[in-house]
Formats: C-alpha cells, sequence, structure tokens
C-alpha cells in the first residue's frame, strides 16, 4: 500500500511538474483554510473568491521558490489567508467595523440543546448574540486570538504562528480577552446561562 505523502513531497511533486500533487494538498487543507476565512467573511462568494486567492498566491510563491518547508505549510498557508483577509478590509475601509453578524458559533452543541424546545432555543440564539457581540467589542489582537482558538479550533502553537507572536503572547491576548469578556459581562449585567 502506497504511503501518504507529506506536505512536503506533495510540494516537491507538483514543482517538478504533478499538478495532481497540488490538487491533493488542496483536498488535504481546504476545510481548514476556508473555515478561518469565512470566520471573517461572511458573504459566501467572497469567501470563496478569498480561499482561491489564497491557493493562487501558493502557487506561485511555491513556483518561484519563495516557499522553504520548515514542517508548517498549514501555518504558512493560513498566514497568507490572514494577510488576504486583511488587504480585503483594508479595501474597503472596514478594518475596525465587523459586524456582529461576522461570527457563527456553535459553543452549546450539547444533547441538551437537540432536544431543546422553542424557549431553549430562543435563548441559545440571545446567548449566541452576545457573546458574538462581546468578542467584537475585544481589541483586534484579542478577538483575533478568541476566532483562531474557540471557532477555528487551533492550537496557540499554530495561532501564534500565523499571527507572528511567541505563545505567550497569544496566550496572553486570551487571557486578556477573557477578562475583559468578564468585565463587559459584569457591567452590562449579561447572563450566559440557561437558568
Amino acid at each position: 500500500m502506497k504511503k501518504t505523502m507529506s506536505d512536503y513531497e506533495l510540494i516537491e511533486q507538483f514543482v517538478k511538474g504533478e499538478q495532481s500533487c497540488f490538487e491533493q494538498l488542496i483536498h488535504r487543507h481546504k476545510n481548514k483554510v476556508y473555515a478561518y476565512i469565512s470566520l471573517y467573511i461572511r458573504d459566501q462568494a467572497l469567501a470563496e473568491d478569498l480561499f482561491q486567492d489564497t491557493f493562487l498566491k501558493v502557487i506561485q510563491s511555491v513556483k518561484s521558490g519563495k516557499y522553504y518547508d520548515n514542517g508548517k505549510f498549514i501555518s504558512w498557508v493560513m498566514r497568507i489567508a490572514h494577510n488576504l483577509i486583511i488587504d480585503h478590509f483594508r479595501r474597503v475601509k472596514q478594518l475596525n467595523t465587523v459586524s456582529n453578524d461576522d461570527y457563527e458559533s456553535d459553543l452549546f452543541n450539547s444533547k441538551k440543546l437537540a432536544e431543546a424546545n422553542v424557549e431553549d432555543n430562543m435563548i441559545k440564539r440571545q446567548i449566541q448574540k452576545d457573546i458574538r457581540k462581546l468578542i467584537s467589542q475585544l481589541p483586534d489582537d484579542q478577538r483575533e486570538v478568541v476566532i483562531l482558538r474557540h471557532y477555528s479550533g487551533l492550537s496557540f502553537k499554530e495561532i501564534a504562528e500565523i499571527t507572528d507572536v511567541s505563545i505567550n503572547t497569544a496566550l496572553g491576548r486570551m487571557r486578556y480577552a477573557l477578562i475583559n469578556m468578564r468585565k463587559m459581562m459584569e457591567e452590562k449585567k449579561i447572563s450566559l446561562t440557561f437558568n
């Protein structure tokens, strides 16, 4: 049985002219990259455009010899996606005005909710709306870490690589984000429970 090729092996074969190897790379990482982009970009067509732009940029960089394997291919791709998202927001001059609807979550995916009645569903939607509002009011660097950690499911190591900071800085930003969210909840008397 043929062993699965590493990302780097696939890139090497792609550079040698084996187009199907890049298709394998896209297939391997598409869900994570698209999920990350769609957290920031609610418009599906625009998210798909940025997804394609990300991999076009990856192809250009690989073909021009600008990719050096260090075992962090997906982090590099996510960084490209991240930069394209930032460029998009700069272009539309909305970098600091992200809508509350820019975040979706399923933090409360439990058996209780699967069998929830109408009232529970209304409460769940209100809690999610409150969480999105709290997150949207965080400073950019803290908001980014919360989104990457809880909505994209990335490790703090991956977050540090994508945002180009140390792991301790990423952990610190998460800590301050949670402190700030608790303060906002107390000030606004928001309760994120079903009771």
